[in-house]
């Protein structure tokens, strides 16, 4: 099992976080996911990253940096210039 590069900050409503998801998934990459109707903590990490707005998707990388509402291009380049 390859071990997850970034979080995915969700919502259960959230069009964009499933088609995502969907498109990570058939990629076969693996990141964490989290609801942040679930987990106020997280919901404060996206509105840090986001100027005080909770958008969604927003993923967090293994160097702290993010993006909002992502292609799955720009996610591989990420990964990319992180490995």
């Amino acid at each position: 099992m390859t071990e997850s590069q970034f979080t995915m900050f969700t919502t259960p409503w959230c069009g964009y976080c499933h088609r995502l998801k969907s498109q990570l998934d058939r990629e076969g990459i693996t990141f964490d996911l989290v609801d942040i109707e679930q987990q106020p903590d997280a919901a404060f990490t996206v509105e840090q990253a986001n100027g005080g707005n909770q958008t969604v998707p927003t993923l967090l990388f293994t160097d702290g940096s993010t993006l909002t509402n992502p292609s799955v291009a720009q996610i591989k380049e990420r990964l990319a210039s992180l490995s």
